[in-house]
C-alpha cells in the first residue's frame, strides 16, 4: 500500500515516525511521512519519501505556562492547517495520523474516501486510571480523572475548529466541528495504535474497542552508525558518566543550565555528558563533555542516568536501556511521564524546571546513581520493554485492519 504518515511538532513528535515508517517498508509498503522541513534530513535518512507540512514550531516563541503553550500551539495548527491537503497528493491509500494531524486528517480521510488509522505518542483518550497527560495534574479520582479527560478534549477542539472549519470549506465538505468528528470516530471505533510501552502506561480497561497500545517505535538509524570517537574516547576513560540533556527545551537558557549542570555533577563526583540541544548546553573540563546528536540506542546503554525533560520519547529510551532517571519537566505531557517513571521506580521524583538548582540536581543524581534499587527498577521497565514489538504489532494491524 502507498503509506502516508502524518507528524508535527518537535523532534521527539517526530524520530519515533522514523522506525514506524521503515518498518512498513520492509514490510513492502511505499511509506511518506509528512512533517515539517526542519526534519527532511531526519525522514530521508531513514529511506522514507518526504512531504512538507507548513507549519514550523520552532518559529514560534513558546513559553512554559499553560496560556504561553495554547497561544503558542493555536497559531500552530493555523499554520498546519494552512496547505495541509497538498501533503496528501494523490496516491495515498491509508492515512496514519498523529496526536497533532489527526483533527486535521480526519477531515481528509472523510473527504477522499481513503481509511485512516491514529498512530499516537500520548494517551489522550479520556479514562478513569489518570487525568488528561497534558494538564500536568495528578491523579483526581476515577471520576474526575474522566470529566477532566472530557474536558481537555474539548480545549483541544476549540484550537483546531478554525483550522478544520477552512480546512473543511477548501475540500468542499459540509460543515462540521471537531467535536462532531470526534463522536463519529468514536462511535464507528476508529483504530489508534498507541506507540509507548505498558511498561509505563497499562491499556487502561474502562477505553473503548480499537484502542491497542502496541509498545514503542523507535526511531531509525542506519545499522552501522556509531558513536563519535570523542565520545567513546570518553566513554573509555572512565566510570559510566550522567548524561544531561533537555532536548527541543529552554532555548535560550544554555548558560544557566550549563551552570547547574556541572555544579550538580561536580557536586555528586560524576562525570558528565551535556547534549546541547535547543538549550544550547556546553562545557569544558576532564570530567565533562559536549556532544551534539547521538543515538539514544547506541549511547544510553553505557550511562550511569539520565537527566532529561521527560518527553515521551526520551522517557522511553532511557527505561529501554535500563537506566535510571532524573527528570525536569518542563511543560506540556512531561510531567505525566516523569511521575510514570517515578511511580515503576525508575526514576526520582520530578524536579520542575522551574525550581531546578545545582543542589537539588547533585542530590537526585546521588540517589539514583548510588542506591541500587533505581536501576533495578530500569532494568525490570527494559525486560519488559525488550518482550515488546511496537512497529511490528502496527504493521500487523495496518495489514488487517486493510487487508493490505
Amino acid at each position: 500500500m502507498r503509506v502516508l504518515i502524518t507528524a508535527a511538532g518537535s523532534r521527539g513528535d517526530i524520530a519515533p515516525y522514523t522506525g514506524l515508517g521503515s518498518a512498513l517498508r520492509a514490510a513492502g509498503h511505499d511509506v511518506a511521512l509528512a512533517t515539517t522541513d526542519a526534519f527532511a534530513p531526519l525522514v530521508r535518512a531513514a529511506g522514507l519519501e518526504f512531504r512538507a507540512l507548513p507549519a514550523d514550531p520552532r518559529k514560534r516563541g513558546a513559553g512554559t505556562g499553560q496560556r504561553e503553550l495554547m497561544r503558542t500551539a493555536a497559531a500552530f495548527i493555523t499554520d498546519l492547517g494552512q496547505g495541509f491537503a497538498d501533503a496528501m497528493g494523490d496516491r495515498t491509500e491509508l492515512l496514519l495520523l498523529s496526536t497533532s494531524t489527526a483533527p486535521l486528517g480526519l477531515h481528509l480521510a472523510e473527504a477522499t474516501g481513503i481509511p485512516s488509522i491514529g498512530v499516537y505518542l500520548q494517551p489522550t483518550v479520556p479514562t478513569g486510571d489518570f487525568p488528561p497527560v497534558v494538564t500536568g495534574s495528578r491523579s483526581l479520582g476515577r471520576p474526575a480523572n474522566r470529566l477532566a479527560g472530557r474536558f481537555a478534549l474539548r480545549m483541544t477542539d476549540r484550537l483546531y475548529a478554525p483550522a478544520v472549519a477552512r480546512l473543511r470549506e477548501r475540500l468542499g465538505l459540509p460543515p462540521a466541528s471537531p467535536s462532531e468528528t470526534r463522536g463519529r470516530q468514536e462511535r464507528s471505533n476508529w483504530p489508534i495504535a498507541h506507540g509507548f510501552s505498558t511498561a509505563l502506561v497499562p491499556r487502561p480497561a474502562d477505553w473503548r474497542p480499537g484502542l491497542h497500545v502496541v509498545g514503542n517505535w523507535w526511531p531509525h538509524h542506519p545499522a552501522a552508525a556509531r558513536l563519535p570517537e570523542d565520545l567513546e574516547d570518553f566513554l573509555r576513560a572512565g566510570p559510566p558518566p550522567v548524561l544531561i540533556g533537555f532536548g527541543s527545551m529552554a532555548a535560550g537558557d544554555g548558560d544557566r543550565l550549563s551552570g547547574i549542570a556541572v555544579r550538580a555533577l561536580r557536586r555528586a563526583r560524576l562525570r558528565g555528558i551535556l547534549q546541547s540541544g535547543s538549550a544550547g548546553l556546553a562545557a569544558d573540563g576532564d570530567d565533562v563533555l559536549t556532544i551534539g546528536d547521538v543515538p539514544h540506542a547506541l549511547l544510553l546503554p553505557r550511562l550511569a542516568a539520565v537527566v532529561h525533560h521527560a518527553g515521551a520519547g526520551t522517557s522511553a529510551a532511557a527505561l529501554r536501556a535500563g537506566v535510571p532517571s532524573v527528570t525536569v519537566p518542563v511543560t506540556a505531557d512531561q510531567p505525566f511521564w516523569a511521575r510514570r517513571l517515578a511511580a515503576i521506580a525508575a526514576a526520582d521524583e520530578p524536579v520542575p524546571f522551574r525550581t531546578l538548582t545545582a543542589e537539588r540536581l547533585a542530590d537526585a543524581l546521588g540517589r539514583v546513581v548510588r542506591e541500587p534499587a533505581y536501576a533495578e527498577a530500569a532494568a525490570k521497565g527494559a525486560r519488559h520493554m525488550a518482550a515488546e514489538d511496537g512497529a511490528g504489532r502496527t504493521v500487523e494491524l495496518v495489514q488487517r485492519l486493510t487487508g493490505g
